[in-house]
């Protein structure tokens, strides 16, 4: 009896060619698993593509709740963003996946797990990393990086086996669409000095195409996650399908960056996430009303760890989880609302309330009226402020002969 395989199946291209490779080169019964992440598409076309590859079962998991509620949202409260741009829609997805392949090897009796992702990108460590944790003793076999071929050679190995797909040699993008964001590389899009073509966006709107006039939505959160929208609480698939079908009616979303992949190449991308670019923002803003100073900066430093972190594929770790605790504690008052302008590609916070907001009008008045800040006490404080620089100019730098204090931090000549 051959061994039993789950093979982590998009219905596309490199997948559908793996499903196949595995039955008749590696004699695996191939078990297909489609985790539905939100904007799956054609579902019977992806257990079409599945049964023409020879798979032994094709099983579609809902899994859109839970990559929010458990892996989007901790990140959003963390404001993780690889790199100062890219909200990680993909990478979030990947610990997910890899915890579902291990349950469905465990349901049916696997002894390995599998995936599609080249020898060349992230998606294979974030997997394999995230099986290894969870189940060690499953082997992981990477397709593409064992049997490696061109993307031309798979559509025609598809052709030769009666494997219908989506891509063609006119359109050879890769891509990836979750609820969080969509991204797209190959083809043309790696040469960095080309701009993308039209057709390499699907859920934003080119700037001269969006309507004439902004639109302003109001965003509530509770504890730094967003439940509502213009009042009405909404569940998290609906909440966030609504924000990116209304980003990209405005043009909102749209990323064109050279990142810097973990295995040691750059490699351009090419992302559409407006839902992420939205709740990112307001969300910052409404930390801005209930962090203290310290507590921001310090976020800021986390947050960047964070986002390595995911990137990298180290989800299931004791790393994780302490720096996921400290950003729960961080959220406690992030609770209120904010409103965001959307218009012609950007995003612009108009308002913001906290129901526990650090912000107090009293004191941050120029009014007289209702003024509570006794500015009589700013003369003593800048004296206790000031006072160590003043004391080191007096003892170090205005002991040295001829020194021009305000050359200090020019450049040597």
């Amino acid at each position: 009896m051959a061994e039993k395989i789950v093979l982590a199946y998009s219905g596309g291209l490199d997948t559908s060619v793996a499903a196949h490779w595995l039955r008749v080169q590696r004699g695996y019964e191939v078990h297909c698993l489609t985790i539905d992440l939100g904007n799956l598409g054609d579902i019977e076309g992806i257990r079409e593509r599945g049964q023409q590859a020879g798979a032994a079962a094709v099983d579609i998991v809902d899994g859109k709740e839970d990559f929010l509620r458990y892996f989007v949202f901790p990140a959003l409260q963390a404001g993780v963003v690889y790199e100062g741009r890219y909200p990680l829609a993909t990478a979030l997805g990947r610990p997910l996946i890899a915890k579902l392949l291990v349950d469905k090897a465990r349901e049916i009796g696997a002894t390995a797990v599998a995936h599609g992702c080249t020898g060349k990108g992230n998606d294979q460590v974030r997997l394999d990393v995230g099986v290894q944790t969870l189940a060690p003793d499953l082997k992981i076999v990477g397709t593409t990086r064992e049997h490696s071929v061109s993307r031309p050679e798979a559509l025609e190995y598809a052709a030769a086996n009666g494997i219908n797909v989506r891509q063609s040699k006119e359109s050879p993008y890769s891509t990836d669409e979750n609820l969080w964001g969509r991204s797209v590389e190959a083809g043309i899009l790696e040469d960095p000095w080309v701009e993308p073509p039209a057709d390499v966006y699907l859920w934003t709107k080119p700037l001269d195409q969006t309507p004439t006039k902004p639109v302003v939505v109001e965003i509530r959160f509770e504890e730094g996650i967003p439940v509502a929208l213009d009042g009405e609480r909404l569940g998290p698939v609906e909440l966030v399908q609504r924000l990116s079908n209304l980003g990209g009616e405005h043009g909102i979303g749209r990323i064109d960056m050279v990142e810097n992949r973990l295995v040691g190449i750059k490699s351009r991308e090419i992302y559409e996430s407006p839902a992420a670019v939205i709740l990112l923002e307001a969300h910052a803003n409404l930390e801005q009303l209930t962090l203290t100073k310290q507590q921001v900066r310090f976020k800021n430093l986390v947050a960047q760890e964070y986002a390595d972190l995911v990137y990298n594929g180290l989800w299931f770790t004791s790393h994780h989880r302490d720096l996921a605790q400290y950003v729960v504690s961080t959220q406690r008052h992030v609770t209120g609302d904010v409103r965001v302008r959307l218009w012609h590609g950007t995003t612009t916070v108009i308002g913001r309330r906290a129901d526990r907001s650090l912000y107090m009008q009293s004191l941050a008045t120029y009014e007289k009226e209702g003024d509570l800040f006794d500015q009589s006490h700013a003369q003593g404080f800048i004296k206790l402020h000031g006072l160590q620089a003043q004391v080191q100019a007096q003892a170090q730098m205005l002991l040295e002969p001829g020194q021009d204090l305000l050359r200090l931090a020019a450049p040597s000549e």
